[in-house]
């Protein structure tokens, strides 16, 4: 098979429906939109939603729960991830940042107790899991929560 004898499956390809044509392209005349009415018309349609003056559904069912304006998200890492720092590091936001763990900082890191840590490490976190905080003392090191700036 060559380059040149690819093509399209058959009946993939249509012609263009050139409306408007005349009463012999049966498509002449009202170009298959009938007479009158909003379908008929230029820009002419219903919105997304439209029910035909029905009440629409996003305004009959009742609205539930809020969104807390104040809320704080902190980037994730896991204990395992703390394993690629060599014994003794001090390992805070700065570095975590720098050695590519998180892409986005949002309000602080928190420290979560997935995997196991192998080596004793002084960890500044902004969070941290009571199982995190056990896990990185069990290993020696130290872990510190640190506020925000």
């Amino acid at each position: 098979m060559k380059l040149s004898d690819l093509r399209p499956a058959e009946g993939a390809k249509t012609a263009k429906r050139r409306v408007g044509r005349g009463k012999g392209s049966g498509l002449g005349k009202t170009s298959g939109k009938g007479h009158k009415g909003l379908k008929a018309r230029s820009g002419g349609g219903v919105k997304p939603g439209y029910e035909g003056g029905q009440m629409p559904m996003q305004r009959r069912l009742p609205k539930r729960g809020f969104t807390n304006i104040f809320r704080k998200e902190f980037a994730i890492i896991q204990v395992k991830d703390l394993n690629m720092f060599e014994a003794g590091t001090v390992v805070d936001v700065e570095l975590i940042w720098a050695s590519g763990l998180v892409n986005d900082l949002k309000n602080g890191i928190k420290l979560l107790a997935n995997g196991e840590l192998t080596r004793p490490l002084t960890v500044k976190v902004n969070k941290a899991s009571k199982a995190a905080s056990d896990k990185v003392t069990a290993a020696g090191g130290t872990l510190e929560v640190v506020t925000p700036c």
